[in-house]
């Protein structure tokens, strides 16, 4: 009797986990209150590659007009120090590979029309991509992407030495634009 007691004891726990475990629902994102978010104006089509510095950006406000100068400006800001950075590792590798007499002037001196190049050329940025989207309370969304062309940046940089004289009498304008190209390739 004993053994029959034990025998449906274990028959029950089993049947208790069988239904249990069948009862086990998968939790999903959207189960738990999850949104899928749509981010506009971004993936590899909108980062920078071998021929363009780019930038993405997102604005957000009960004005329309007023998202879409924020995303604009962040855009900007994230273009500006793209440049500044491929630039400034650019400059320092060809100050370094060439014989300047006094490489810490020269290397003031290229940061400075670094600085100046990337404020003039923010203007000539061209936009790639633009959504506006205003979710339920209101609120406005500006998606942007834009981009400026790795020649023009470096045609600029060019042309901005080339009224330095003290620069441009050892800058070897395809030196720099070697390792220009090179630094943009690692976008690939």
């Amino acid at each position: 009797m004993k053994n029959l007691n034990t025998l449906v004891l274990a028959i029950y726990t089993v049947a208790f986990f069988l239904v249990g475990c069948n009862n086990i629902q998968q939790v999903t994102p959207s189960d738990q209150g999850a949104v899928e978010i749509v981010e506009f104006c971004t993936g590899s089509d909108y980062s920078t590659n071998e021929d363009y510095f780019r930038a993405a950006a997102t604005g957000t406000s009960p004005n329309r007009e007023t998202a879409k100068k924020k995303s604009r400006a962040e855009a900007e800001a994230k273009l500006a120090r793209a440049i500044q950075v491929t630039v400034k590792v650019v400059t320092e590798n060809h100050v370094n590979d060439t014989q300047y007499g006094n490489k810490i002037e020269a290397t003031g001196v290229f940061n400075e029309i670094n600085q100046s190049i990337v404020e003039q050329k923010l203007s000539g940025a061209v936009t790639i991509c633009e959504k506006l989207t205003q979710d339920p309370n209101g609120y406005f969304v500006s998606y942007i992407a834009i981009e400026l062309s790795g020649d023009k940046i470096a045609q600029a940089y060019n042309e901005r030495l080339s009224k330095d004289e003290r620069i441009m009498a050892e800058f070897n304008y395809e030196n720099f634009k070697k390792t220009f190209e090179e630094e943009m390739n690692k976008n690939k």
